[in-house]
Formats: structure tokens, sequence, C-alpha cells
């Protein structure tokens, strides 16, 4: 019965922080840093470490924490972060302690920052090019990075560009063009779908070092007005999925050997 009522607090937790984000352009805005700093976890997992500690920048469970050649102080060992893990013993998900960084002692963190006008920025462009799911055209006389022309279903890239202003442009691109899905997304609109690529372009600059304005929240309320918590929660998950996806390419291309991460279980 109590854990039951564990899980049942922690569903309750989950959609009124993804409510939350959804609403509150300033929260929404965290959720993108949070989100963008464990890329591994979900969307609906970032949420509700959010509503539980306000603080939260990293976080991992012990396991990942040890990978890491970090480890929890005794202090903090019951002030762990609840959320929604694979059980290991069969279907279904369980609750599962996360710990945030200023939790946890041991080996300095290495965040990766792309330099520009190095082998693995170019490294990095590349693999984040491969990604688009439309043909691409160099235009030199664009005004912008690049630009996605839904009508002809083809991304241009203006090579131009200094290399960290192209990784912003193009990515946020890139994501236009997979939203679209090549045509076959039937709903999709550039003004409906922007604050969705930028979110996802924005991520990725966070994720590897790179500035980037952060995304025009001025229309997040009626982006997801009449929106139930599970609908807020897949969009939210659709961006964090690409921006993963994106990511761990662009992570492999630049150090594909010896790069290694924790594991965390896939969570919801």
């Amino acid at each position: 019965m109590q854990r039951d009522a564990e899980r049942e607090n922690a569903n309750a937790m989950q959609d009124a922080g993804i409510v939350q984000i959804t609403t509150d352009p300033e929260q929404y805005l965290r959720y993108l840093n949070c989100q963008a700093d464990n890329p591994s976890y979900s969307a609906g997992n970032v949420a509700l470490v959010m509503v539980q500690d306000a603080s939260a920048t990293i976080f991992g469970t012990k396991e990942r924490w040890k990978s890491l050649s970090r480890s929890v102080l005794a202090s903090e060992e019951r002030n762990g972060a609840k959320i929604f893990t694979r059980s290991t013993f069969g279907k279904g998900y369980v609750l599962t302690d996360v710990f945030d960084l200023r939790q946890t002692s041991g080996r300095d963190m290495k965040h990766t920052m792309l330099q520009p006008d190095s082998k693995e920025m170019a490294a990095a462009l590349s693999a984040l090019i491969n990604y688009s799911v439309v043909p691409i055209v160099t235009e030199s006389a664009l005004p912008l990075p690049a630009l996605y022309d839904p009508d002809q279903m083809k991304l241009a890239i203006n090579p131009n560009y200094a290399d960290q202003e192209a990784f912003a442009g193009i990515a946020v691109e890139i994501a236009h063009a997979r939203f679209h899905g090549k045509g076959y997304n039937a709903n999709y609109s550039r003004g409906d779908y922007e604050l969705d690529a930028q979110s996802v372009g924005y991520m990725l600059c966070r994720r590897f070092g790179i500035p980037a304005e952060a995304p025009d929240t001025s229309n997040l309320t009626a982006l997801y007005e009449g929106y139930e918590p599970q609908d807020r929660r897949q969009a939210l998950h659709e961006m964090q999925n690409m921006a993963q996806k994106i990511g761990g390419s662009i992570e492999r291309a630049i150090t594909p050997q010896t790069r290694l991460r924790g594991n965390p279980s896939r969570s919801r």
C-alpha cells in the first residue's frame, strides 16, 4: 500500500511538473538546461526531479555516479529525488533515488566544449548534418546559417558562417526538417514547431558548450493550451529524444573510442 501511494504521489508530482514547465517560460528554460545536462533521462523524470529539487543540475543514481568515479555523500543518502526506472525483475517501472552533483564527491566532471576551427568541431558539424532527412544545398546568399524549406523539403546551408553560428543555426533547421518528417507530419507548420525546433537546437548547443540564444517562449502557454499532462509530456519527449539521438551521434563522432559514460536505465 505504501509503495502504491508513493507511485501515485510521484505520478502527481510528475504531471504537476510537466504542466508547470509548459506554462511558465522561466520553468521551461530551466527545463531545457536541465534536460540538456541530463540527456539520457526522460522529460518526465527531469520534470520529476525539478519538482523535488529546485537546485538540481546534473543528477544520477548511485551506480551512475560510481561509473563516473564519484560517490554520494553519506549525509545526502536519504535526500535523493525519486524517478521512475525500468524494473530489473520484469516489466513495469519502479521508483529509484537519484542524486544531484552537489550531493556527491570525487573526480571532477568533464564537459565537452567544441572549439571553433578544430577537428572535433568539423566532426560535430558533419555528424549534425548527417541527421538531415532532406537533401542539403549550399546557398552563399542566404542571410542565415541555414534554413529548412518545407515546400521543397530541402535544407539550405550558407558555408560562410563561423563554426559556432553554423552549428546553432543548422541544429534548429535540422530539427524543423525532422519534425516535418518528409511531409508525413500533416500537422507541421513552421510557426507551430518553431519553439520545439529552437529548443532542440538550444539543448544541443548547451550540451557541447556552444553559445546560443534562449528560445522565444512568448507563445508557450498558447501552444500548450488544452493539452492534457500526458500530451504535454509526449511533446517534451519528442524534443528530448531528438536531441539525445543527435547529441549521441556527435559525441561518438568527436571521441569515438575514449568517451565513457554511465548507462542510466531508460526511464519514463
